[in-house]
């Protein structure tokens, strides 16, 4: 049977390929979202794991649903809604709150077409990074859907409610360069230093305290839905604990004596 999820770690940093080519690395599968979730949730409670890169085997980083299994009325979609939507809740949407909980910070190098549900998995990730060949949907209602999988919560705080809206109703495909222009990457890079340019920004945040760095993702991820006074009370409760880390200790230290720091994640 083909591993649905391939994991390779160098050093404090690991790779995830999705691994479907053949069919583009659908996500809506329960066996792609179990191997997904598993392997997130396992990496995020490793203390050694200080970032983790998301990528697609093959031409696609992933074409969401599989049209195939939905024409033929399988996967997801059942004959009776109130088991469709059972599936989605303990199916596809376990994606967005695992991805929304984790304290690892999550880099989505975006190899290909990032299609529907493929869109919303790299919009999930805390960063993103393009390759010229990339290409981007919101393209549910063009198959007379609905982003079933939290795109509507999860792209307007991306890009803004108007173009998220823009992308979303007209289901239209952009491309590299506008994905970049419009917020949703950070950077375009030629496909053959995709993953040398995501490996390098996942080594600077390794380099990194890994507290730090994991309370710092806290911070931002909560500060979507939080007040100014919840946040600054939640940053304060996290900075008392920041102060008290070794590593803080020691990045002082380096900087008085001007020297690389040496972090242990103490």
């Amino acid at each position: 049977m083909t591993e649905l999820l391939l994991c390779e770690q160098r050093d404090a940093v690991v790779i995830l390929t999705l691994n479907l080519p053949e069919k583009r690395n659908p996500i809506s599968d329960d066996e792609m979202v179990e191997a997904l979730v598993t392997k997130l949730e396992s990496l995020d409670r490793d203390p050694g794991v200080r970032a983790v890169i998301l990528t697609g085997a093959g031409s696609a980083f992933s074409a969401g649903g599989d049209i195939k299994k939905m024409a033929a009325g399988v996967g997801l979609r059942d004959p009776l809604p109130a088991q469709t939507r059972r599936n989605y809740k303990t199916g596809i949407q376990r994606l967005p709150l695992m991805f929304e909980a984790l304290e690892v910070p999550v880099i989505a190098a975006v190899n290909g077409p990032a299609i529907g549900a493929g869109c919303d998995l790299a919009c999930m990730c805390d960063i993103r990074i393009a390759a010229e060949s990339a290409r981007f949907a919101e393209s549910f209602v063009k198959i007379g859907i609905v982003p079933g999988d939290g795109g509507a919560w999860l792209l307007p705080r991306v890009i803004g409610f108007a173009r998220a809206s823009e992308l979303a109703l007209t289901g239209e495909t952009i491309d590299a360069r506008q994905a970049l222009e419009w917020g949703l990457v950070s950077r375009v890079v030629p496909d053959s230093q995709l993953m040398e340019t995501a490996q390098g920004i996942a080594q600077k945040i390794a380099t990194n305290p890994p507290h730090a760095v994991r309370m710092t993702k806290r911070l931002l991820r909560q500060a979507h839905n939080a007040t100014l006074a919840a946040t600054l009370e939640t940053s304060a409760a996290m900075q008392a604990l920041a102060h008290a880390t070794a590593d803080h200790e020691e990045a002082l230290r380096a900087m008085l004596e001007r020297r690389a720091p040496e972090f242990k994640g103490t």
